[in-house]
């Protein structure tokens, strides 16, 4: 297993995922998967490009609730064995390791269900986690559903420690959540 950067070579097998009911954002699943595949329609050089934004020249990105907000800097990662497996994003604002209240952790990842158990998203963090490191962070924190036991393994699996119960932004539902930390130090 590894990690590709989007091409156009690999965007059929992406693109394949979502029409079968995959989606890369686990909050606005059926509507993010229906999305990219517009995108992928209009313009496939255009969304590829897109998913590598380090400057975040991209314009805002909406939430769950419709609102907008200016988008970090970030990219994204196809999770490859051969063929697609899901996919996993990094975004942060530079100097800090802060993140807006709106957004969720700097790191999420989603693994297609037929591929799932095999160990790809533990992996997949684990080979994220260098880059993080070269932003110049000190620690990424990532989110999850309090009854989200698998992604919780793959956090603690990684050096991952849970920081906190709290509530996510109402954009998300104002539900509860577990905010995890893993230092890269």
């Amino acid at each position: 297993m590894q990690l590709v950067v989007p091409t156009l070579a690999h965007l059929d097998a992406y693109a394949d995922a979502l029409s079968r009911g995959w989606s890369p954002d686990n909050v606005r699943l059926e509507a993010a998967a229906r999305e990219e595949l517009a995108l992928i329609a209009a313009d496939p050089a255009a969304f590829v490009a897109r998913l590598d934004d380090r400057e975040a020249r991209g314009g805002p990105i909406t939430l769950p609730d419709g609102f907008q907000v200016p988008r970090l800097p970030g990219f994204r990662r196809w999770i490859w064995d051969g063929a697609f497996c899901g996919s996993i994003n990094f975004r942060w604002q530079p100097g800090t390791e802060a993140l807006p209240p709106h957004c969720l952790g700097h790191i999420g990842y989603a693994v297609v269900p037929w591929k799932r158990g095999r160990g790809y998203a533990t992996q997949a963090l684990a080979l994220l986690l260098p880059d993080a490191r070269r932003e110049g962070l000190a620690y990424v924190e990532l989110t999850t559903d309090p009854d989200n036991l698998p992604s919780q393994k793959v956090i603690t699996a990684n050096g991952g420690h849970l920081v906190a119960r709290f509530r996510k932004d109402p954009a998300y539902g104002d539900q509860e959540g577990l905010l995890f930390r893993i230092p890269l130090a």
